[in-house]
């Protein structure tokens, strides 16, 4: 029944920690913010953990488990409720737009003004907006309730790992608890997959639906503009969170303790494990208020650790693959988005059916791989840099899978479509739209018959327009003419024209080619997750040293490519409308490859000290003996138990780097 529990609550976390990672674009666009402060918010999780993880880890082994679970997950399922507060008291989603629908009519307001004397001049008009919506606004940024929610997230979810895998080690089989453990992370990578599954449902509902007649939405899912039914996943997430809860009030304190595990000087409830990496236990007792003495003896070896070269090297090399793998995977979606002109919806049903399962098979496999042919700790080392290396230079070939920027009047392309041009806010006004009073900060995109998307249907020249709604067009549009030496009445749809069909052609290759890097880097997912839960004390060192900062200067990066951004409702700075595809490539893929080709250099140094430790010792122990020898070598090359070698990290750190 605990297993059954634990494995519950493995799900709902991981289903709430990747929906956060599929709402990030929404997010964004309802909350008018850049992507750095969607880092901020994405980070705030690993924040929570790092508030109680010691606390936890040290001091709740001698309570309740189950029943601190039960208060952590309820923990997690506020935040979660927490998160999806906002929408209920911030109001009507506005759009950006500059369209006025007519009531009744077929014949809408025309999109170009009139100047006149004492209109303002072309450019500067304030935007059509209502300024009334700025009084309902509250005085507080809605975005802090979404963070504090996720620094809520992340202080429930830290007692469920190490609290969950102790009681099992302490009261199953030693025979099973491997399985149960596994079992439990099987499951939790499901967890994944349905988020990704249900961040792709709710992105494809509008945000107010319910609430307003969609007859009257004139914008698309694949819109910059459109934003999903974010909360909505947040309190299906939280709701099963809370779900998750209930039965571990009625786990008892303790089960029977196996045979094999009796302590014959201590009872059950003088034993206790507490983990906070597999591999690593801290005895605690109940009679004593607190274990400090550990707490003290950490720290002294904590920092013995650090002064061996090779645990260091190995640590930045854990750090820096880290931030390498959150900050790619924080953004996959964003830029399968802004790059292949796909639907966040899509997007996100692309990473939960075909990402996800790919590295799932691939760290089962590293598995199997470890298992069968019985790795060392060097051969699960040398095995994770192959597969890690590999898939590296596969993901060089992303890289040509490119599309170029779309065709954009006055932010890529001149009004007579010619490329190259440098953007500036002044380039959107044109002789052919000079004669209309626009503002070249609104964003309410159409496509002309020319294939070139304007920024408005004011800043296309366009005198008049029929229908409503989505189906409004847009007629005698002057500035069509000026890239199109055909004459009559050329027109302009709302939205973005698609990206052309030779990016449609690159899209499944790039699918393809993610996939196939994913799987081989996730090969060695497995064995490296091994040796780093024997090499570290401390797991959460490198999770949280990359969780926070790595979502931050990724968004902060990708911010730098956005060519046209967005304005909010009481003035400022929104989000960005449309990106520099090419630099987005570059700077996604960039900071993603050069982060892991600094960690194969740092993997090079350690392998290179590892082998000049060893001769240094063979040299050494050749004056003292051949036994001391064959046994040096048995070390190097036999399979060594994980707690076997933390032990004599303990006891003779000098003689760790042996391997």
């Amino acid at each position: 029944m605990f297993l059954a529990a634990l494995s519950f609550a493995y799900f709902a976390k991981a289903l709430s920690g990747s929906y956060m990672k599929s709402t990030i674009t929404q997010l964004e666009r309802r909350f008018d913010i850049p992507s750095y402060l969607i880092g901020i918010i994405d980070g705030s999780f690993e924040i929570g953990n790092l508030l109680v993880i010691a606390f936890v880890s040290y001091f709740c082994a001698k309570l309740h488990r189950p029943k601190i679970i039960a208060v952590g997950c309820i923990l997690m399922s506020f935040g979660t409720f927490l998160i999806a507060m906002p929408h209920f008291i911030i109001g009507r989603y506005k759009i950006e737009t500059s369209i006025r629908s007519s009531v009744n009519s077929t014949n809408n307001l025309s999109p170009c003004p009139a100047s006149s004397p004492e209109s303002p001049r072309a450019g500067d008009r304030p935007s059509i907006l209502p300024s009334r919506g700025c009084e309902k606004e509250s005085s507080v940024s809605m975005w802090i309730y979404v963070l504090v929610g996720n620094i809520l997230r992340g202080i429930g979810e830290t007692p469920v790992q190490p609290l969950g895998i102790s009681y099992i080690d302490d009261y199953a089989q030693s025979d099973n608890a491997a399985l149960y453990i596994g079992c439990v992370q099987t499951i939790s990578i499901i967890g994944p997959v349905f988020g990704y599954l249900l961040g792709s449902l709710c992105a494809k509902i509008y945000v107010d639906i319910g609430y307003v007649d969609m007859e009257t939405i004139t914008i698309t899912p694949g819109d910059a503009r459109w934003v999903g039914a974010w909360w909505l996943g947040y309190l299906i997430a939280g709701a099963i969170t809370l779900m998750s809860a209930v039965p571990f009030w009625f786990l008892p304190k303790s089960l029977p303790m196996p045979v094999e595990k009796h302590d014959t000087n201590c009872t059950p409830e003088q034993t206790r494990f507490i983990k906070d990496s597999p591999g690593l236990k801290h005895m605690f007792r109940p009679e004593e208020p607190a274990n400090l003495h550990l707490m003290a003896k950490f720290v002294p070896t904590l920092k013995s650790l650090l002064g061996n070269p090779v645990y260091t090297i190995y640590l930045c090399v854990t750090i820096v693959q880290f931030n390498s793998l959150i900050g790619m995977v924080t953004y996959k979606p964003k830029y399968i988005e802004q790059h292949y002109g796909q639907s966040a919806s899509k997007a996100n049903f692309l990473m939960g059916m075909i990402n996800i399962p790919a590295v799932a098979l691939g760290m089962f496999s590293g598995g199997v791989v470890m298992k069968k042919y019985k790795l060392s700790i060097m051969g699960a080392a040398k095995f994770a840099f192959g597969t890690s290396l590999l898939g590296y230079f596969l993901s060089l070939l992303f890289f040509a899978m490119g599309c170029e920027n779309a065709k954009v009047a006055g932010i890529t392309v001149s009004y007579s479509g010619l490329g190259g041009l440098s953007y500036q806010e002044q380039s959107l006004i044109s002789d052919c739209n000079s004669d209309c009073s626009c503002t070249s900060r609104e964003w309410d995109p159409v496509c002309g018959e020319n294939g070139i998307t304007y920024v408005s249907p004011c800043l296309a020249g366009c005198n008049s327009s029929t229908g409503s709604g989505k189906n409004t067009v847009f007629n005698n549009c002057k500035c069509l003419a000026v890239a199109n030496t055909q004459p009559g009445n050329l027109t302009a749809s709302l939205g973005q024209c698609p990206h052309r069909d030779s990016c449609e052609k690159v899209f499944p290759y790039f699918l393809a080619m993610s996939v196939l890097s994913s799987f081989i880097i996730s090969l060695g997912g497995t064995p490296g997750f091994m040796l780093l839960s024997c090499l570290i004390p401390h797991y959460f060192i490198c999770c949280n040293s990359a969780g926070i900062p790595a979502p931050i200067y990724f968004g902060a990066i990708i911010d730098t490519t956005c060519l046209k951004w967005g304005y909010k409702m009481c003035g400022g700075r929104g989000a960005c409308r449309i990106y520099d595809t090419s630099a987005y490539r570059r700077v996604y893929l960039g900071l993603t490859l050069g982060l892991r080709t600094v960690s194969f250099f740092l993997c090079i140094l350690g392998f290179a000290l590892i082998k000049r430790h060893i001769r240094k010792e063979e040299k050494h122990v050749l004056t003292n003996g051949s036994a001391e020898l064959e046994t040096l070598r048995k070390e190097e090359n036999s399979s060594i138990h994980c707690e076997q070698f933390v032990l004599a990290l303990d006891c003779n750190p000098d003689r760790e780097t042996r391997l």
